[in-house]
């Protein structure tokens, strides 16, 4: 405290502060991606297409503290997590979304065997934190596709 000056604004500074609720509310965060794009699939081809695609995630807050969350993904429209699809009018071609280039760790909500990103750190007063993931797809190889567009509509769910 400077001498000869009340300790009001000090005081009121602490209960602002205090005052302040450490859950949701006191950080803000967003996610976004990228598409996953795998070009031409030729189905005579003995390896698989991959692709990547980057899942970003942007945090920030009014006072410094500890952001923690996780990132899960929908099953998109097959509706099952561990065995998506892409469709093309009627056609369906097996792919999944992987959290590791080992195509080891399907991402997905943490249940029947699929896997989260989770992360957390300390947010600096008012200035935004980015945090980027890959998620790797994969279209197993030698599937019997006809010619099309094939698409899957995936939902990014971040919890925080």
């Amino acid at each position: 405290m400077i001498a000869g000056r009340p300790p009001w604004p000090f005081l009121l500074l602490a209960l602002c502060l205090w005052l302040t609720p450490g859950g949701a509310g006191a950080q803000t965060c967003t996610a976004s991606a990228t598409g996953l794009a795998f070009g031409t699939y030729d189905p005579t081809v003995a390896t698989a297409n991959t692709t990547s695609a980057s899942v970003s995630v942007s945090c920030q807050g009014a006072v410094q503290l500890l952001v923690a969350y996780t990132v899960t993904l929908s099953p998109g429209l097959s509706g099952v997590q561990t065995a998506r699809t892409l469709v093309s009018g009627t056609n369906a071609m097996s792919y999944q979304i992987y959290t590791d280039q080992l195509y080891t760790k399907a991402w997905g909500d943490g249940t029947g065997g699929t896997s989260t990103v989770t992360d957390g750190y300390l947010l600096a007063v008012l200035t935004a934190v980015n945090r980027s993931y890959f998620a790797y797809g994969r279209i197993t190889a030698r599937q019997n596709s006809v010619p099309g567009s094939y698409t899957d509509t995936i939902t990014i769910t971040l919890a925080y």
